[in-house]
C-alpha cells in the first residue's frame, strides 16, 4: 500500500496520504477534491536498483532533513 504525495490546488496545503486506489485524496485541510500527485524521490530509479532524488541547486538550501534542498519540507 503505496504512501503518496499530494497538493491541494484549492489551499496549496501538501500532504501524504496511503492510497488504495487511483482516486486523488480530498485535502485534510479543506476538504477541496482537487489534488493532485506530486513527483517524489521514490520514482526516480537509478539503473541497479537504487534510488536516487533529483539534484537539487549547488550548496543545497541549508535544510537539515535533506541534502539536495527539493524535498517537501525545504521547497
Amino acid at each position: 500500500m503505496p504512501i503518496y504525495e499530494y497538493k491541494c490546488e484549492a489551499c496549496g496545503k501538501e500532504f501524504e496520504e496511503l492510497v488504495f486506489g487511483d482516486a486523488a485524496p480530498a485535502c485534510p485541510a479543506c476538504a477541496s477534491g482537487a489534488t493532485h500527485k506530486l513527483l517524489s524521490a521514490s520514482q526516480f530509479k537509478m539503473p541497479g536498483g537504487t534510488v536516487s532524488a533529483p539534484s537539487g541547486s549547488a550548496g543545497g538550501s541549508g535544510c537539515s532533513g535533506c541534502s539536495g534542498g527539493n524535498c517537501s519540507t525545504c521547497k
